[in-house]
């Protein structure tokens, strides 16, 4: 009788992007080769990647390339080496991508998406292939939480939070049409970050609802979250971290949706620590926190917004659906099919809601004197179970606004899972936001 092999823990802090950019070439080639000996003893129990993905070649050849090309770490592009999780709904050249789907892959052929161009720019390498919910909406992939695997991930973009949580790689891409960077993230207990919309490019991604989908990125801090923007976005300008902040909390019907424990729980994070700085999850400046009545119409917001999006897929989709629709899986042709029904009208009155909520949520943040907003990233603790992603309404509003949004682990459930807070800034003001938690 033989024993059965020992596990490894699912949840493992990836190496610091540093790491990887300052490696030498037996360094780097070893820093892969203990992620890949991570993905294949356990990615079998998460579903990170899609299937065929990753290929061990393949990485190495873009490693031995790059160190080829820049042996002196002195004067490596910013991402030098760094191995990136790449959400699968991101065309790549060289592969063929899936969304999750069941449809053949030569729909979804194109150019490379330019966020994917960026990071082979700054020197990144692409890992593989991350696993997705169906075209990034509700039916889920097969990804598992690394701290539960009996729990989800959240999505849509489950693999790309999931790798960066187990410690495949230390940063992955991923979009947010209403909470699938912010959510998975916080499930996961990582940052997490949503730019600005359009702050990062989306050409290229295969779009869900192209008014909406904002491209983000996971990783394991708000240091590297900023060290990554500034790699991929050519208007980055690093500011200092202010002294004090003024944080709003979102009091309202918003905030009541809401688990009352959980919420609890991180609301007492931060009036244990107001005034201080510098603790797990909190901003790296001495704080305080001020009750700031918002949302009222978060109902009316949320209709709208799914309006939107349910408008934007069906008119995405047509083309396919009519040929393909038996491939569709039922919560994917639901929306497409409500969508059908969606006048321009209707989407055009949900567009300019989004440009009205953004300019009144900057009116309250001058009105209170507030430089962010601060509230939780999630209902609760993960879901129980792999049938749903669990639900983005604690993302929704600021996703509709275009604001830019950061997550960072605060505490854990009742369960001891992690607890994301979601920190909220200025249209336009994304280094702002992540100076203050770096």
């Amino acid at each position: 009788m033989t024993d059965n092999p020992v596990r490894p823990p699912l949840v493992a802090a990836p190496p610091a992007l540093e790491r990887f950019v300052r490696a030498d070439r037996a360094e780097l080639l070893s820093l892969l080769d203990k992620l890949f000996e991570r993905i294949r003893g356990l990615d079998h129990v998460l579903h990170v990647f899609e299937p065929g993905s990753p290929v061990r070649e393949k990485v190495m050849a873009q490693a031995r390339a790059l160190l080829d090309r820049f042996p002196d770490p002195d004067v490596r592009p910013p991402l030098f080496g760094v191995p990136v999780g790449v959400k699968d709904i991101f065309r790549q050249q060289g592969e063929a991508i899936r969304c999750g789907s069941l449809l053949p892959p030569d729909v979804f052929f194109g150019p490379e998406a330019e966020a994917v161009t960026r990071l082979r720019q700054a020197g990144a390498i692409i890992m593989g292939r991350t696993a997705t919910t169906e075209l990034a909406y509700f039916e889920p992939a097969a990804t598992c939480n690394p701290h539960d695997p009996e729990r989800t991930p959240g999505g849509s973009s489950s693999g790309s939070a999931a790798g960066v949580a187990a410690g495949f790689f230390p940063l992955a891409l991923g979009t947010q049409t209403a909470g699938s960077v912010i959510r998975p993230a916080s499930y996961c207990g990582i940052a997490g970050f949503k730019p600005s919309f359009g702050r990062l490019p989306a050409e290229g991604v295969v779009y869900f609802a192209r008014s909406l989908d904002q491209v983000g990125i996971f990783c394991a801090t708000a240091a590297e979250a900023a060290r990554a923007m500034a790699a991929l976005d050519p208007e980055w300008r690093p500011v200092p971290a202010p002294r004090k902040l003024r944080l709003g909390l979102p009091v309202g019907p918003y905030l009541e949706q809401a688990a009352v424990a959980c919420l609890g729980r991180l609301l007492a994070e931060l009036a244990r620590d107001s005034g201080r700085s510098g603790g797990r999850g909190l901003p790296a400046v001495p704080f305080e926190v001020v009750e700031v009545p918002c949302l009222e119409d978060i109902a009316e917001i949320t209709v709208r917004h799914e309006t939107l999006m349910a408008g934007e897929v069906a008119r995405e989709q047509a083309a396919c659906f009519t040929r393909y629709q038996r491939l569709y899986r039922p919560r994917t042709a639901a929306i497409i099919e409500r969508g059908l029904c969606v006048s321009e009208a209707e989407m055009e009155r949900s567009r300019a809601s989004c440009r009205e909520l953004r300019e009144r949520l900057h009116g309250l943040m001058d009105e209170h004197g507030i430089d962010a907003f601060v509230c939780p990233a999630t209902l609760g603790e993960a879901d129980m179970g792999l049938s749903s992603t669990g639900s983005p309404a604690m993302n929704l509003p600021w996703s509709h606004a275009g604001l830019p949004a950061l997550t960072v682990p605060l505490t854990e459930g009742p369960s001891g899972l992690p607890l994301g807070l979601q920190v909220v800034g200025r249209f336009g003001a994304d280094e702002a936001l992540l100076a203050a938690w770096a």
